[in-house]
């Protein structure tokens, strides 16, 4: 059956269940939907171009809307509504069980939260966002400090009023990554770390006698736009459903079923900044788009989680935007926008991209070392939550654990603790999911290129198969599977690390 088909079969579904005279949870879900894109448009905006005064009224109207979109996900008209759904959907579907089980399981968890706790929560990320950029820019914490422990309040009570079963990150890691514990994510990276960093380590002594400098800029914005737009667009990120814009922080939102937004940051020094910032922001961009826009409001045409989120943007940034195939077919374009390329040879520019360094930002980072980043963000956050570690001990602790990880301190804290902005829009229980979608990206790509005609169609720079194949196999399905599911269904194999281990020992080793 086809996705139009079964996008037919349950309209009909759902207007069968109308007829019975009840209120229809999708209509609800869909109205809800148009409130939180109306907050979407808002978040965007704070982002990019909102004047610094307007910061406080900003963080009213994402409060209000907030806390009208709670409401309505919890009043007594949706749960009516979502108990009569269930009562009639015994021979229903598969697509259709899936997203009444996931409104189910959404509906319990929206309901132990009161509607001021979310308001609070809400104005008290608008003003975080705005103190979190200030403060990072003058390399501030303590200027950051009262907002962090505010919003480490708010999230504590939060785990509180959700439960969880062994320590109160697992609730907040569940609402990022559903049905996946702490104690879960812990013994994963603990496997991982020793050979994460004899990786990291082989791989950074050999860039250091390998790996050339790239020439020296400026490498002017304009051009840098124009690439990068130019490679976006070869990739599949629609232009007419979506745009890139300019912003402190690296991020992809999405405004509704066809307006997806990218913004990326820019450094004359190189270039390659804020083009791998695009690759990894379209692939975000590209799993929404390919979501099934009839189902906007719906599980089936939401993101599954971040780990599946990330493995598409990790995806598109490193399996393909940095290997040898995509630069055969770019580089002489990437030339043709800044002339010192042209007497840089493609192996010295490869080499470059290949390199593997310590560096102190982990948005910067290579493969090699990234999932040390990683490794230190999730140990701190878990101390965090669990009362151990103190607001004002967190630059210590952070220089302590990256001086154990990486050999050397960041200079100040805008290169350490401050560098992110998930803990200002209130993300704690995020960062363990770049990891996992780290993981998840090997195992597609090794899956999507065991297909000769996808593999051959790679290496040639064409990624249209790559998309159709990823778009039938993760974007297509929403969020109705669970994680491992997905991947195993897309697959073939059960969630592993094994792939990228082998793509990390390949890369660099």
């Amino acid at each position: 059956m086809t996705h139009a088909q079964c996008a037919d079969f349950r309209l009909c579904r759902e207007a069968n269940l109308r007829h019975d005279g009840r209120m229809h949870i999708f209509d609800l879900a869909r109205e809800h939907a148009v409130i939180g894109s109306s907050e979407a448009v808002l978040g965007w905006d704070q982002e990019t171009y909102l004047p610094p005064a307007a910061a406080a009224h900003r963080a009213r109207q994402l409060s209000w809307l907030t806390a009208k979109a709670h409401e309505l996900a919890t009043s007594a008209a949706w749960q009516r509504a979502l108990e009569e759904a269930e009562a009639g959907a015994a021979d229903a579907d598969f697509t259709l069980r899936a997203n009444l089980r996931e409104m189910r399981r959404m509906f319990d968890r929206a309901t132990k939260l009161p509607v001021a706790l979310v308001a609070r929560e809400a104005a008290a990320c608008s003003l975080a966002k705005h103190a979190w950029a200030e403060a990072r820019e003058r390399a501030d914490f303590a200027g950051f400090a009262p907002h962090l422990t505010g919003l480490l309040e708010i999230a504590r009570e939060k785990a509180e009023r959700w439960g969880y079963p062994d320590e109160p990150y697992d609730a907040l890691l569940d609402g990022y990554e559903r049905r996946t514990s702490t104690a879960a994510v812990a013994a994963l990276f603990d496997s991982l770390r020793p050979e994460l960093r004899r990786i990291a380590a082989s791989a950074v002594e050999i860039s250091a006698a390998q790996a050339p400098g790239l020439p020296p800029g400026p490498y002017p914005i304009s051009g840098q736009q124009r690439l990068n737009a130019q490679i976006a667009e070869a990739i599949g990120f629609d232009f007419q459903a979506g745009r890139i814009d300019t912003t402190h922080h690296p991020f992809c939102t999405t405004l509704g079923p066809r307006d997806v937004r990218l913004t990326t940051r820019y450094d004359e020094g190189d270039f390659t900044s804020s083009l791998f910032g695009v690759l990894h922001e379209a692939g975000h961009g590209l799993y929404d788009q390919g979501l099934p826009a009839d189902d906007f409001g719906l599980p089936s045409g939401s993101p599954l989680s971040l780990g599946i989120h990330e493995s598409q943007s990790r995806l598109w940034e490193n399996h393909i935007g940095r290997s040898r195939a995509f630069w055969n077919r770019w580089y002489p374009v990437a030339q043709d926008c800044f002339p010192q390329l042209a007497r840089f040879p493609l192996e010295n520019f490869l080499r470059y991209l290949w390199r593997a360094e310590f560096s102190p930002i982990r948005v910067d980072a290579d493969e090699a070392t990234y999932d040390l980043h990683i490794l230190l963000r999730f140990g701190i956050e878990r101390q965090m939550v669990n009362g151990s570690l103190a607001v004002a001990d967190i630059p210590a602790a952070w220089n302590e654990g990256f001086r154990e990880l990486f050999g050397f301190t960041p200079v100040d804290a805008r290169e350490g603790c401050l560098q992110d902005i998930h803990w200002a829009m209130g993300g704690l229980g995020y960062f363990a999911t770049y990891s996992l979608g780290n993981i998840n990206a090997a195992q597609l790509h090794a899956a999507a290129c065991s297909d000769p005609q996808i593999a051959a169609a790679c290496e040639q720079a064409d990624y249209a198969p790559l998309l159709a194949w990823l778009r039938k196999s993760i974007h297509g399905h929403g969020a109705t599977l669970d994680s491992a599911e997905l991947i195993t269904q897309a697959s073939g194999k059960a969630p592993s690390p094994s792939a990228y281990l082998a793509h990390l020992q390949a890369r660099y080793l």
